[in-house]
């Protein structure tokens, strides 16, 4: 297992390696492409001269070629870097992602103030959705056919059918302003005021739960009526084994597995990209944030923000892979 984790990680290793290096290639040398300096994008402001410009592009180090710029920024990372323009140079703190001269402020500080917000909304949801989904699922599953598992299954349809700025905006007006039973939903941090946290994050919660429940719901349904009907279930059935066990420790512990895949997928995915319910719900997480850059051209900002959302995905993979030995025993890692 250990030798698994270490192999695993140093292969989501160099994904980032390739990811950031993708990334930088994009931003630094696709102005070019276009005739366009990209200390223009980075700055904000058009030099009065072309000596100016070229001074702007020695500062932030633009005039290099893209290895020395690369490593330039990796070692930002670890040990900080300066950064400048035509008017004062610029001390960016470890670890550092890049600097907003749009905003006046390193990327690492606008990543650190929206991703507890998009943390919040990820994980609540996430629950959510996996309890749910999973829990209807497996109950339509054993149920095949009946009232609940034809309700269930409609609804389910519906629910994928309803975007989130709809229901969004749908559950602002019957809880907030209607039956005004959330008056005041500005988010605050978990440790400043758990009531308002919870208070400010129900209703994202749920538009967001909304969609991903029914696709889990579905997909658990299909998966214990493969598992259901496998000859071990008929074996451990046969063995007098309690149908309860039979269900939750046979059946929906192998039907669970695919589940598992997408979850960390999902949750992965997720990170950097709730723009949808941020701007209904009017909360400042990444997926704001990278919007906010893209309007402003502020290239810092995105590249920080998909560095983040890459990061996030690969250690959800990793996660993924080590758990389908708790979830699924056929899975070997020799």
């Amino acid at each position: 297992m250990i030798r698994y984790i270490v192999r695993r990680s140093i292969g989501g290793l160099f994904v980032l390696v390739a990811t950031s290096f993708v990334t930088i290639t994009i931003f630094f040398i696709g102005p070019k492409v276009a005739h366009i300096s990209p200390a223009l994008y980075f700055v904000g402001k058009i030099p009065p001269t072309p000596q100016g410009q070229k001074l702007i592009e020695h500062r932030l180090g633009f005039d290099q070629n893209l290895f020395q710029q690369y490593w330039t920024w990796v070692k930002g990372i670890f040990v900080g870097r300066n950064l400048g323009d035509d008017q004062s140079v610029i001390h960016c703190n470890a670890p550092c992602l890049g600097y907003s001269f749009r905003q006046h402020l390193p990327v690492s500080h606008l990543i650190a103030q929206a991703l507890p917000v998009e943390l919040s909304i990820a994980v609540g949801a996430a629950l959510l959705w996996l309890v749910g989904g999973v829990a209807i699922g497996s109950i339509s599953a054993l149920k095949r056919g009946s009232i609940f598992d034809r309700l269930a299954m409609t609804l389910a349809l519906a629910a994928v059918s309803l975007p989130i700025f709809f229901t969004g905006p749908l559950l602002l007006l019957i809880f907030k302003y209607n039956l005004k039973w959330l008056p005041n939903t500005n988010f605050v941090g978990l440790t400043t005021d758990p009531l308002q946290w919870f208070r400010s994050l129900i209703l994202p919660w749920i538009a967001l739960a909304f969609i991903y429940a029914a696709l889990y719901a579905r997909l658990t349904r299909a998966n214990m009526l493969e598992t259901m009907s496998e000859d071990y279930i008929r074996t451990a059935r046969a063995k007098g084994l309690a149908r309860r066990r039979v269900v939750i420790r046979h059946g929906l512990r192998a039907a669970i597995t695919p589940i598992v895949t997408i979850f960390g997928l999902d949750i992965g995915q997720l990170i950097g990209n709730a723009v949808i319910t941020e701007t209904v719900f009017n909360l400042h997480g990444l997926g704001l944030l990278s919007i906010q850059g893209i309007n402003s051209q502020d290239l810092p900002v995105i590249m920080g923000v998909v560095l983040v959302a890459t990061f996030a995905v690969v250690v959800a993979n990793i996660i993924v892979d080590i758990a389908y030995a708790a979830v699924d025993p056929r899975v070997s890692y020799s």
